[in-house]
């Protein structure tokens, strides 16, 4: 169970290392730095492929160029948009309130399953539905300081990332990947992808502040994104949905407060019961059996 601690600590130090690269240090490139990430997992996962039985998951995957076209590539785009637009939304939203927003996940991977038909709809799941889009309205009612373009950019990473989700569903239907094998077929397109749109988002500018930021910085954020992608292999393995679940709520908690205290971000009352509310719609839909 030690992974567990471990994978909370990398989750939490590359979303506040982001954040700070962003707003202390004034690196507001996010399409920049999300390619960059992904250019050096995908050197750094088939240099595990090579040296380790990480990635033996690979042997059992029968890729071919159609299917990389009709699966990996769809789902390559989705995951390049929600990568993107998360890292984007860190621009104009506090840590703490993005935080709150990402409960809304479940509820929009469930919604497009539903439009998909891979689900069926139910009573229950609807009241679940309900109560974690309440408890998600308050949080963004209470946001002391609310930014429209910020909101926008967040949902639509939601609405991204809950796409990629159920794509992965009805696309790669009954094929296991576990996070490094997902990262090692899914970061050279995304890297690729990102770059194609680099020169019309950010251009240049990035390229000359380089020298300021220092290689230290930039390999170190990179090596502990990537760190965290190996800790998800070993955490799958370890525990039941719910105490991974669990696990992600208490990470999600120290994040706020991080926030918080690092950032001085400010977190109103309203807030903090909505995110009660929403946090215990997702504890109930996992115990229902929601994935």
């Amino acid at each position: 169970m030690v992974i567990i601690p471990i994978w909370m600590a990398l989750s939490v130090s590359v979303i506040l290392y982001n954040n700070h690269l962003y707003n202390s240090l004034d690196f507001k490139f996010p399409v920049f730095l999300v390619t960059w990430h992904l250019t050096l997992a995908t050197i750094g996962t088939r240099v595990l492929q090579r040296t380790t039985n990480l990635l033996d998951g690979t042997k059992d995957i029968k890729m071919n160029k159609d299917m990389y076209i009709r699966s990996i590539l769809p789902i390559g785009l989705l995951f390049s948009g929600s990568l993107i637009l998360s890292n984007s939304a860190y621009l104009y939203l506090s840590i703490s309130y993005i935080q709150m927003l990402k409960a809304f996940n479940a509820v929009a991977v469930l919604l497009i399953s539903w439009a998909f038909r891979i689900t069926e709809p139910n009573r229950k799941l609807g009241v679940i539905v309900c109560m974690i889009s309440f408890g998600v309205a308050l949080t963004s009612s209470g946001e002391l300081r609310f930014n429209l373009l910020g909101f926008i950019i967040q949902a639509a990473a939601v609405a991204f990332e809950a796409s990629r989700l159920v794509m992965i569903e009805i696309l790669l239907h009954g094929m296991k990947m576990d996070p490094l094998v997902s990262l090692h077929y899914y970061a050279p397109i995304c890297a690729l992808i990102n770059l194609c749109f680099l020169p019309f988002t950010e251009g240049l500018a990035p390229f000359y502040q380089l020298a300021r930021i220092g290689p230290l910085i930039l390999i170190s954020n990179a090596a502990v994104a990537f760190f965290l992608n190996v800790a998800a292999v070993f955490l799958v393995g370890v525990g039941s949905g719910l105490i991974l679940t669990l696990a992600g709520v208490f990470k999600d908690i120290l994040l706020i407060t991080g926030s918080v205290v690092l950032f001085s971000a400010q977190v109103s009352p309203l807030q903090i019961f909505g995110y009660c509310v929403a946090l215990a719609g997702l504890l109930l839909f996992k115990t229902t059996g929601g994935k």
